[in-house]
């Protein structure tokens, strides 16, 4: 049948997951960091998704669709936990880019969520102006004091191109490019498989036509910083 329906512009989402978190009916999902419609009979066509939009991604067309299955829809709901989309992917300020003070070394400095390089929007407020930490995942488990050493007064993102399957060099030259990025930190691990992720780091700061500063500090896998390199040169 033909009906009214959303339609979402991957192109202009930034990934803020205000969308999905406004669908009640829940056909609104996150794929790869981007709003997705996931199913047309989960549409009831009323568009509480599109005012939430900071992007004017979602818009109404009329197409052929699957018509809207109101059993369905509150089948799924139920089986989404909490009916909340999921923290890591919320974009949020925490204590923005605190520094540990004495005696806390335990305490957490990480400033923003999502810190998943997948997740995180190309605009979001906390880059601007940011000193910026990329890790491999493997990084924080490897090397003790991580947050007070690395993740402290920086914005952070996290990535392994080995279990993501994915090139971050396009994502990464986005937010150099649209953001004014003062600093770039990367840890990688001495494993051959981290070459990835500081390669793709590399090409974006050239991509993004801008001069960043980069730092590159090398882990060894009983967590000794083994190297620390400066110079985005490929």
């Amino acid at each position: 049948m033909k009906r009214k329906i959303i339609e979402i512009d991957e192109e202009k989402c930034t990934g803020c997951g205000l969308c999905a978190k406004a669908c009640h009916e829940g056909a609104i999902g996150m794929v790869n960091g981007k709003a997705k419609l996931m199913r047309d009979d989960f549409c009831d066509g009323f568009g509480d998704c599109l005012p939430v939009c900071p992007a004017d991604a979602i818009h109404f067309i009329e197409r052929e669709a699957a018509a809207y299955d109101e059993s369905a829809a509150k089948l799924n709901k139920q089986k989404k936990v909490g009916d909340h989309v999921c923290p890591g992917s919320a974009m949020r300020s925490l204590n923005t880019r605190k520094m540990p003070s004495e005696n806390t070394h335990a305490q957490s400095c990480l400033a923003q969520w999502p810190v998943q390089i997948k997740l995180v929007s190309l605009n979001a407020p906390y880059f601007d102006g940011a000193d910026l930490l990329i890790a491999a995942d493997c990084t924080a488990y490897a090397y003790g004091n991580f947050h007070a050493d690395f993740i402290a007064g920086k914005i952070t993102l996290i990535g392994c191109p080995k279990l993501d399957s994915v090139d971050y060099t396009e994502k990464l030259t986005g937010i150099f490019r649209e953001n004014d990025i003062r600093s770039i930190t990367l840890t990688r691990m001495t494993v051959p498989c981290c070459g990835g992720l500081e390669f793709a780091v590399k090409r974006a700061i050239a991509a993004s036509g801008k001069n960043v500063p980069l730092e590159v500090a090398v882990i060894s896998l009983d967590g000794q910083i083994t190297e620390i390199r400066k110079g985005a040169e490929i």
